[in-house]
């Protein structure tokens, strides 16, 4: 189903980093339309807000993954505290994810070569830690600023669980994948694909971490049958490194687009928990904000429409819905019978397996 036009115009009305995506995915304009809307990013609205707070060594906040005043003993390192999103890796991660041209920050790879080190046994940065998120991450920012990453790229073939996917955990002795951590390494690895080429090795991960995915339909624990945890069907913007069906669809589309392959049937359910979220007037609406600190609030509070969720939820489902129409039409109509919009979504209490 098309989007409504005025649903549409309320996306357009947005800053450059969500209206150049709304022109391209949703509208499918010219390129030279979205293209024009693109390169405001770096001098207008929120990526020229974030540019602008970067400091004179190349970092933001003055650190790696922690700002350098964060205190690993005061009230923000709490379990429920969540983190600060304002150091180095998430402000990259964020300009990037918004589109930001890497000529607007001409000279960042070489400053964070020389400036930053991780937390983490003060590493370098562009050879990444033991994190499987931080190390996507920094594959990703690596590629996309022209940084030299191809070991962090090797790691991920040294750091594969036996199930096929990644755990952050793996230092404290995790044997078993994590949906978080292995979604967030498929998509440093699929972007190094992008990028480079890849090689068998790297595709062969990628698939194996895919099909520890698909084989719990993005949702499920392979061993009870039980959504995995609340935060599966719980839609947030910004993603960070949260998984959910929203993000992980997000990532499948985009890796079908890629292999230039159909989506997987196994993604059914995970589109219908997407569909089921949608309101009457085609919006999604925050759900929570991810605790932390942050430069500046860049989508609604939770309870209101977000457009940012509303364009994930819409580019993900016309994917679907169009490459599934090719296959099973309706006899009737030819359009493909999908499921319904009731409001109703199942909320999920088990653990991660």
């Amino acid at each position: 189903m098309a989007p409504d036009p005025a649903l549409l115009d309320w996306l357009l009305d947005a800053d450059p980093a969500l209206r150049w995506q709304v022109e391209r995915d949703l509208l499918d304009a010219p390129p030279d339309v979205w293209r024009a809307t693109r390169a405001r990013i770096a001098t207008e609205g929120f990526g020229a807000r974030l540019l602008a707070l970067q400091d004179p060594d190349g970092q933001w906040a003055g650190g790696a993954y922690y700002p350098k005043d964060f205190d690993f003993n005061g009230p923000e390192a709490a379990e429920d505290a969540g983190q600060p999103w304002t150091a180095t890796a998430y402000a990259l991660n964020t300009l990037r994810d918004w589109g930001m041209d890497a000529g607007a920050l001409a000279g960042t790879a070489g400053l964070l070569a020389a400036n930053s080190r991780w937390e983490y046994n003060n590493l370098p940065y562009w050879g990444g830690e033991v994190d499987c998120c931080i190390n996507a991450f920094t594959l990703s920012n690596g590629l996309w600023l022209g940084a030299d990453v191809s070991d962090v790229a090797q790691w991920f073939l040294h750091h594969r669980m036996a199930d096929g996917g990644w755990n952050c955990e793996w230092m404290e002795g995790s044997t078993r994948s994590s949906f978080h951590s292995t979604l967030n390494s498929l998509k440093g690895l699929l972007d190094f694909e992008a990028a480079t080429g890849g090689s068998d090795a790297h595709r062969e991960a990628r698939r194996a971490g895919e099909e520890y995915l698909l084989q719990r339909r993005l949702l499920r624990s392979l061993s009870t049958g039980e959504f995995v945890g609340p935060w599966v069907t719980m839609f947030a913007y910004p993603f960070r490194w949260f998984y959910s069906a929203l993000n992980v669809t997000d990532y499948f589309r985009a890796a079908a687009l890629h292999d230039g392959t159909q989506p997987d049937p196994r993604l059914a359910e995970a589109m219908e928990v997407i569909r089921a979220a949608r309101r009457p007037d085609g919006t999604w609406l925050q759900e929570r904000r991810h605790p932390g600190r942050v430069w500046f609030e860049v989508d609604v509070p939770p309870g209101e429409p977000s457009k940012w969720l509303t364009f994930y939820g819409t580019r993900v489902l016309s994917w679907w819905d169009a490459e599934n129409k090719k296959k099973h039409p309706d006899p009737r109509t030819g359009v493909l019978a999908t499921g319904g919009d009731d409001g109703n979504r199942t909320r999920v209490i088990s653990l991660e397996d």
